[in-house]
C-alpha cells in the first residue's frame, strides 16, 4: 500500500465533510446557537453515516457489486421529507425565550445521525471524492486494503469535524449568529426546503419506475 494512497483516502475523507450542505447549515446553527458541545455531539452521530457511506464508496471502486438504486431512492424520498420537516419549523420559529437559541436541537447526537445516514447526497460524494483522490492508485487497491483505508478516512472525517467544530464555536461566529440569528435561521430553512425539493425530485422517479435505465 502506497503512502499516496493513504493520503488520498484521508484527503477524500476530509474533503468529504468540508463540503458544504444540509449538515453543514445544521451545523452552523447548533454549534453557534447551543455551543460547542451540542455541535460536538451532532458531528459524532453525524459520523456514523460518513462511515457507511465512504465504505459503501470504497468497496464500489475496489470493484465489488454496489447497492440497487431503489435503495437510494427510498433513502432519498425519506431525507426529503425529513429536511422539508426541519425547514419548515426553522421558516416558522419563534423567540422561547429571552437570551435562548431560537431553534433548539434537544438530542443533537440523534440529530446528527439520522442526517448522516439518511444524506441522499452521502454515496455520490463519496463515491467522487474518493474516485477523484483514491482512483490514481488503483493499481494499489484490494479488499485487504479496506480496513487500513477506513481508518485513514476516519482520521480524515474526524480531523474535518474538528476544524468546523472549532470555526462554528468561535466567538466572533457566535457572536455574529446571534446578532442576525432569526434572519439565518429563516433562510437556512428555506434552503433545507429547497435540498428537500431537490431530494425528492431525484427519488421519486426511480420509485415510481419513471427513470430511464
Amino acid at each position: 500500500m502506497t503512502q499516496s494512497l493513504l493520503f488520498g483516502a484521508f484527503l477524500a475523507a476530509l474533503f468529504y465533510v468540508l463540503i458544504p450542505g444540509p449538515a453543514f447549515l445544521q451545523l452552523l446553527g447548533i454549534g453557534a446557537g447551543q455551543g460547542r458541545k451540542a455541535g460536538a455531539l451532532f458531528m459524532m452521530g453525524h459520523l456514523v453515516g460518513d462511515l457507511i457511506w465512504s465504505s459503501l464508496a470504497l468497496i464500489a471502486i475496489v470493484g465489488a457489486k454496489t447497492i440497487g438504486t431503489f435503495v437510494f431512492d427510498l433513502l432519498g424520498l425519506a431525507c426529503g421529507f425529513y429536511l422539508a420537516w426541519i425547514g419548515w419549523s426553522a421558516v416558522n420559529a419563534k423567540p422561547k425565550a429571552e437570551g435562548q437559541a431560537l431553534v433548539v436541537v434537544e438530542r443533537p447526537f440523534r440529530r446528527g445521525l439520522i442526517f448522516g445516514v439518511t444524506n441522499p447526497k452521502g454515496y455520490p460524494v463519496a463515491l467522487a471524492t474518493f474516485t477523484a483522490l483514491v482512483a490514481g492508485s488503483a493499481g494499489a487497491l484490494d479488499f485487504e486494503a479496506l480496513p487500513v483505508l477506513l481508518v485513514v478516512s476516519f482520521v480524515g472525517f474526524v480531523t474535518a469535524d474538528i476544524i468546523l467544530i472549532g470555526i462554528i464555536g468561535a466567538g466572533t461566529v457566535r457572536r455574529f449568529y446571534r446578532a442576525h440569528e432569526r434572519l439565518i435561521v429563516r433562510c437556512s430553512g428555506v434552503l433545507f426546503m429547497g435540498f428537500a425539493a431537490q431530494a425528492l425530485w431525484h427519488a421519486t422517479p426511480g420509485l415510481l419506475g419513471w427513470r430511464k435505465a
